[in-house]
């Protein structure tokens, strides 16, 4: 017998992801662990050892691109060794132009032990900001106690110069000889070379540690402000992994990704260890394996699904609102995208679902829509009888506790609009008593004594990727409630498993594509009838 078209695909992409999981641990593999020169004709060694010390000078200037000495101003002179890491604070007085909003760079210097920058004998040589162009950040008050005033300045929101409070730069700690036909281009914007035909140490300024929530606004009321230098040693993969991904976060930002969406994938990459962020990628491919074969077992069963019977509508309906309330919260917080994307797909189809369990088509009577809705049987009537019966209960606590919560929110909870306190009064209600909606299902699965009508396929993928959701809840920022959802989610599909194994199946009951056991049976013995004849 052929295998259906479903099959098929099933195969295609559960392949493709293995292909790719292979490759992404075979790059990341080449990446750690680079092939070292063996043709000393056309080898490229170090000019200075990794157990030796090397004198290290950082220097400022409001003006980028400064290399004479008379322009900059001497911030730290030290020596360290490049194996060690090592760390400074300082208290800095902000010069008058940088407190005016404007900017100040910081120079990095590497040179040997005794050596001058300004000699020419040859130094490692960086340039970064301590200063970034960012909006002010959006405060929140008391709506009831807002005046005309606070609206207007609520209305500004010109960048200001905030203030980067620490500073982090790295050596590479391997004394590692290229090929100079083979040098890897991660490396090669970070090679000088010396007289001697040497690399000068590979010196690397992380401009990847840098988050929008860690700035300091710079105001003249605050002349002098922290600021940490942290001095990390740094292997050959290493540095690799973070060129590559500082050339995706430009990458990001030029097709449209805000610098919240970037600090969002940086955190994951940067804010772990390694053996963490390993499993952290092998995770996340397994999570979007997971997502697609949800969304196609979920599509499918809905194209598919003929009646709503055993089925609660007031549950589909309420699962698309609360969809939609949460795709408005979550905008409305500026999420990342990472969150966001998702979410709003999964909007779009919770809404599709509504169209096909109320039976509604959309038709033209010239220019103006008409809405219809498609007939009952008998048996969806029934299901919908317990469907209004559990929603009743369910209203008797659910509505008091939304109307208390949006008062007491109002009087003592500050928030960016009135749009906003509403979004929240909707989202809160949704993410504390959200569970509950799933309950009318719950409730006509106990009086149906089955769960044969629901889609298990695709609910077996989502509770996979709701526990993946569960450690992706403490990576991926996002607000608290959000976060609490995840676990939310785990609750209600226990009580679904619960049910499952409560009611054993019944061969005699349609299941969610619409066909029986028994009649599966039936057609094979007439099939064989029909052969033997």
């Amino acid at each position: 017998m052929m295998a259906s078209f479903g099959s098929i695909i099933n195969v295609v992409v559960i392949g493709c992801f293995c292909a790719y999981f292979l490759q992404v641990g075979f790059t990341m593999y080449e990446m750690f662990n680079p092939k070292q020169c063996d043709d000393k004709k056309n080898c490229l060694g170090p000019a200075i050892s990794v157990e030796e010390q090397v004198m290290v000078r950082l220097y400022t200037a409001v003006k980028p691109g400064k290399r004479k000495q008379k322009d900059l101003d001497l911030l730290l002179e030290d020596t360290i060794s490049i194996q060690d890491g090592k760390t400074w604070d300082f208290n800095v007085s902000l010069p008058k132009k940088t407190m005016e909003n404007g900017t100040l760079h910081m120079t990095v210097m590497v040179t040997k032990v005794g050596e001058s920058p300004w000699s020419g004998k040859g130094m490692s040589l960086k340039e970064t900001s301590v200063t970034k162009y960012a909006p002010p950040r959006e405060e929140e008050i008391n709506l009831l106690r807002m005046t005309n005033e606070t609206k207007s300045k609520r209305n500004e929101s010109t960048p200001e110069a905030h203030w980067r409070p620490k500073i982090e730069f790295s050596l590479m700690s391997h004394n590692f000889v290229f090929d100079k036909t083979q040098i890897p281009r991660e490396i090669f914007p970070h090679l000088r070379i010396n007289d001697q035909n040497r690399y000068l140490p590979i010196l690397f300024v992380n401009e990847l540690i840098y988050r929008g929530k860690d700035l300091l606004p710079i105001n003249t009321s605050a002349p002098v402000l922290p600021l940490h230098i942290e001095y990390k040693p740094i292997s050959v993969g290493k540095l690799r992994l973070f060129t590559t991904l500082g050339e995706s976060m430009k990458m990001m930002v030029n097709l449209g990704f805000t610098e919240k969406d970037t600090d969002e994938v940086l955190s994951i990459f940067l804010d772990i260890n390694l053996y963490l962020l390993a499993l952290t990628i092998v995770v996340s491919m397994f999570h979007m394996l997971f997502d697609f074969l949800a969304f196609k077992n979920d599509i499918h069963y809905w194209r598919n699904r003929k009646n709503m019977i055993g089925l609660s509508t007031r549950t589909v309906l309420w699962r698309a609102v609360s969809q939609m309330i949460i795709f408005l919260y979550l905008w409305d917080e500026k999420a990342s995208l990472l969150v966001l994307v998702p979410c709003g797909i999964g909007t779009i189809i919770e809404m599709w679902k509504v169209k096909r369990a109320f039976k509604t088509e959309i038709s033209f009577t010239g220019w103006r829509p008409v809405i219809s809705f498609g007939s009952k049987l008998d048996s969806e009537k029934a299901t919908d009888e317990f469907d209004s019966q559990a929603m009743r209960y369910l209203s008797y606590i659910l509505y008091p506790l939304c109307i208390a919560g949006a008062v007491y929110s109002l009087l003592y909870v500050s928030y960016k609009s009135w749009y906003s306190w509403i979004i929240h009064c909707l989202v809160n209600g949704v993410y504390a008593f959200g569970f509950l909606l799933m309950m009318p299902q719950l409730f006509v699965n106990y009086k149906l004594k089955s769960v044969a009508h629901l889609p298990w396929r695709a609910f077996t993928y989502k509770a996979f990727n709701t526990f993946i959701d569960d450690m992706f809840a403490f990576i991926i920022t996002m607000p608290t409630s959000h976060r609490l959802a995840c676990f939310r989610d785990d609750f209600v599909f226990l009580i679904f498993l619960y049910q499952k194994w409560l009611y054993p199946v019944d061969k005699t009951r349609v299941n969610e594509y619409g066909v029986s056991y028994d009649d599966d049976d039936d057609d094979d013995e007439k099939e064989d009838k029909e052969h033997r004849d």
